[in-house]
């Protein structure tokens, strides 16, 4: 198995910041959180064996499973306590550590208990508690499913294995199980794939789906995740062009996301064009921008009157610098800004760095199905284009206690955002994986993470 990244997969303290993606599949498969996802995205038990939420939803109570750390020494809950509690604090640099903002405290009831309170309900805890990067980790090691084995495979690649009782077997007969992982890039895990060199390649985006629809073998391998999240562009500069809001709609309105979602080929995908996405929790369908239900030929012209009332005319003509990920669908995508806006008088360049850049892509999957994810991403202490309405908004929302005072709060901050355009949507995030015929167990689910314990082989067990 191969996992897109510049590097080969590493245990990480998840302290010290964000996860490469061969890092991220590596930590949730061998130090587990106190849940996990199954394959198709379901929580499951992981450390904890069970839980217990109480009736306000203000209070997690998980029962840790007898286990042992690789070292031999018994795993306790004042360990992971404590553990969960460096991940959270101040001094923490875990990127989804603003998730669990309605913690309290996390403290250990007894050595096999754990109790995390909450100072209003958040529904969505487990599926926070589930992602890699809160895996519980001690001196660089986890508890499994999978432990990593001494030394290094060919190539580099870590030997993943764990001993899991055969079904149906009274007398606890164990079978083994193994896996290779590694971490490539998008040529090498292409050419690994199509050698039939491995089984499984993870970690696909929107900028590199271009290498595998271009091979017939590859290609129908694909299989795509309903990934939720944020695929669109954010101002990342301020003082210029884009401080205007009217400037920041016209420019919505102008992309052709009919023709961007087309080109991707990708099944399902739709275009988007507000922050929130359908079916987040207790959130009620989304109002689209009146302006989306026309089609853009019909339109051009009230979008041309606009960018003749806003934008200077002559030369030089107003320019826009957007980062973008390297790789042909990202080329793809500024080629489509470049003629969509171009067509309203405005050039596109690519930046070469965050720094010289006026918008940034954010290609994001959510980690949870809250709203609040989606919008605390463009707060005023995130972006330097913002609307401190809407943070006040935010900031009501996390203290409220009450359920649908909460959603209600999150509704109006959406709506406030989406007026000021503080985001340009484009779709949801396009997350990829290739996976050889023989391979059975595997599943794309909205998080975009992919357990091993699911996966079977039917043919050559020896395989990777």
């Amino acid at each position: 198995m191969l996992v897109i990244g510049a590097a080969a997969p590493q245990m990480r303290d998840l302290a010290a910041g964000p996860l490469a993606a061969p890092d991220a599949v590596l930590m949730a498969n061998a130090a587990q959180g106190l849940v996990r996802f199954d394959a198709t995205g379901q929580i499951v038990p992981g450390l904890a064996e069970r839980w217990n939420v109480s009736d306000d939803g203000l209070t997690y109570i998980f029962r840790i499973a007898t286990t042992n750390w690789p070292d031999g020494k018994k795993v306790t809950a004042q360990q992971v306590a404590r553990i969960l509690k460096r991940l959270v604090a101040t001094s923490s640099n875990d990127p989804l550590k603003d998730t669990l903002g309605a913690v309290g405290d996390i403290v250990a009831m007894t050595d096999r208990v754990v109790d995390i309170e909450l100072r209003a309900p958040r529904p969505n805890l487990l599926e926070i508690l589930a992602q890699p990067e809160f895996a519980i980790a001690r001196d660089g090691a986890g508890t499994g499913p999978f432990a990593v084995a001494g030394g290094t495979a060919a190539g580099g690649d870590l030997r993943l294995v764990r001993e899991q009782a055969a079904d149906g077997d009274e007398e606890g007969t164990a079978r083994r199980e193994e896996v290779l992982l590694g971490g490539a890039n998008i040529v090498q895990a292409i050419n690994t794939f199509g050698g039939g060199k491995a089984d499984i390649v993870l970690g696909g985006t929107f900028a590199d789906l271009p290498y595998p629809l271009s091979r017939k073998q590859t290609a129908q391998a694909l299989q795509f995740d309903p990934a939720s999240g944020l695929f669109g562009l954010v101002p990342v500069r301020s003082g210029g062009l884009l401080d205007n809001v009217e400037v920041r709609q016209l420019l919505s309105q102008a992309i052709d996301r009919g023709a961007l979602v087309d080109a991707l080929h990708v099944p399902g995908l739709a275009a988007r064009a507000t922050l929130l996405e359908p079916n987040l929790d207790g959130m009620p369908t989304v109002a689209q921008p009146a302006w989306f239900g026309t089609v853009l030929s019909d339109r051009r012209s009230a979008i041309a009157a606009t960018a003749a009332r806003l934008l200077p005319t002559g030369d030089p003509k107003p320019t826009l610098r957007v980062f973008l990920p390297e790789g042909p669908g990202a080329r793809m995508l500024l080629n489509r800004l470049t003629a969509d806006w171009g067509a309203v008088g405005i050039l596109v360049e690519p930046a070469p760095d965050l720094k010289s850049a006026d918008l940034a892509l954010v290609d994001e999957v959510a980690p949870s199905t809250s709203a609040a994810w989606f919008l605390r991403r463009f707060r005023c202490d995130q972006v330097p284009v913002c609307d401190a309405a809407a943070d006040q908004l935010l900031d009501a929302a996390r203290q409220t206690a009450v359920p649908a005072q909460r959603y209600a709060l999150l509704g109006q901050a959406a709506a406030a955002m989406d007026n000021a355009q503080l985001f340009i949507p484009l779709a949801a995030p396009v997350r990829w994986s290739l996976v050889a015929e023989r391979v059975t167990g595997f599943a794309g689910n909205r998080y975009a993470r992919h357990t091993l314990t699911d996966l079977e082989q039917r043919l050559n067990p020896g395989g990777n």
